[in-house]
């Protein structure tokens, strides 16, 4: 398993700092990718797995793919037991789930995906503030993951070079790209990262990375999700209980974009060498 350790975790950090950072790839064996990712005392295990057919809702030759989402707080992840959401995702999860969804589309190019469909599994295993930003960026690097090894197989491919569906029927073997057409592919399907931080006023001050306590104490909690060639995915950002001026909500977006540099540097370092 891959393994890449940076950052800091103490609570002396300073405003700007990013709770320390630790990845492990290939936590589970069954999924087509899969990490462990932690940031600071927030862990999220993130599984990646490919549908056997597109939604039912698709058309039957539809030659794009989708990417579909789900996160779950687990009943250990609180310091409370948390309850399973048994009867399906209820107000908080159904929104985070969205989020993810929506995010990691925002990455990935549908039409260069193919006729793919690819679930997200974001669960909590330790919740210490800023888990949906977390699942974010730990899914990121899942599904980055899990698209090289679908060009490595054949089963993402350019759409001047798929199989026709006689052709998989027939079991027709798909064509072996080179190492450097399948980073080209690759650059096509995923362009660019998508990664999310959580920003805030606490105490009157700008702060990164709201782990539990500065995010119960913060008078303005927000959410930023950006690609990494600078665009914005979303930006969530609310006053509890106080409002926020225009050149708070600016600082609080200049804080959050610098971190997600960061993060974005981080995702590249982890997946250099993975395969």
């Amino acid at each position: 398993m891959a393994k890449i350790k940076t950052g800091v975790s103490n609570s002396d950090r300073g405003n700007d700092e990013i709770r320390g950072i630790e990845v492990t790839l290939d936590f589970t064996q069954n999924a087509l990718a899969s990490l462990l990712y932690c940031q600071g005392e927030t862990h999220v295990l993130v599984c990646i797995t490919k549908a056997t057919s597109l939604p039912r809702w698709f058309p039957r030759d539809a030659d794009r793919g989708w990417v579909h989402a789900e996160y779950s707080l687990l009943p250990g992840s609180t310091d409370t037991r948390f309850r399973r959401e048994r009867s399906g995702a209820k107000g908080r999860t159904h929104e985070i789930e969205r989020l993810v969804a929506r995010s990691m589309r925002g990455a990935v190019d549908l039409d260069q995906l193919g006729p793919v469909a690819l679930t997200v599994d974001c669960d909590v295993l330790n919740a210490d503030g800023g888990t949906r930003c977390a699942s974010i960026t730990a899914a990121n690097i899942g599904l980055r993951l899990a698209i090289r090894r679908l060009i490595a197989s054949g089963e993402c491919l350019p759409a001047d070079l798929r199989l026709s569906r006689d052709d998989v029927r027939k079991g027709v073997a798909p064509p072996v790209l080179s190492e450097e057409k399948q980073a080209e592919h690759e650059s096509a399907v995923m362009a660019n990262d998508v990664a999310a931080l959580s920003v805030g006023m606490v105490g009157g001050e700008v702060r990164t990375d709201l782990d539990y306590d500065l995010d119960s104490n913060a008078d303005v909690d927000m959410n930023v999700v950006m690609t990494s060639d600078g665009g914005f995915v979303e930006v969530q950002g609310t006053g509890e209980e106080a409002t926020y001026t225009r050149e708070e909500l600016d600082a609080m977006v200049d804080a959050a974009t610098a971190g997600i540099a960061k993060l974005h540097t981080l995702q590249a370092s982890v997946l250099d060498d993975a395969s």
